[in-house]
């Protein structure tokens, strides 16, 4: 199970930059394409999340069993929520007022 939910965190995260790239096909933004981006995001933080619920402090990943506390575990969840908002803040107001302006050229 361990394995499973590796590859699928991994799948996922891998889904959530090739969908955030497809968003901006030239001058277009594909806003559908954009929120399933953040959608697979947010569904790599909870995998990862339930990873460190399930198996820190089994000696099974060293990574995972730096999340041996609730505050670590949770601070997945922030990190996760963190990244999205920051991603989307500089798609917001960077990124689309460029779109927008090479557009009316």
């Amino acid at each position: 199970m361990l394995y499973l939910l590796v590859i699928a965190a991994i799948f996922f995260f891998i889904t959530h930059v090739a969908l955030l790239v497809a968003s901006f096909t030239g001058s277009k933004f594909a806003s559908s394409r954009y929120f399933y981006s953040h959608l697979t995001l947010w569904l790599t933080g909870i995998i990862i999340f339930v990873l460190a619920i399930a198996y820190s402090g089994t000696n099974q990943s060293q990574f995972l069993d730096y999340f041996n506390t609730t505050l670590r575990r949770v601070m997945i969840l922030v990190a996760t929520v963190a990244l999205s908002l920051v991603a989307h803040s500089i798609v917001t107001l960077l990124v689309l007022p460029l779109i927008r302006k090479n557009k009316s050229f």
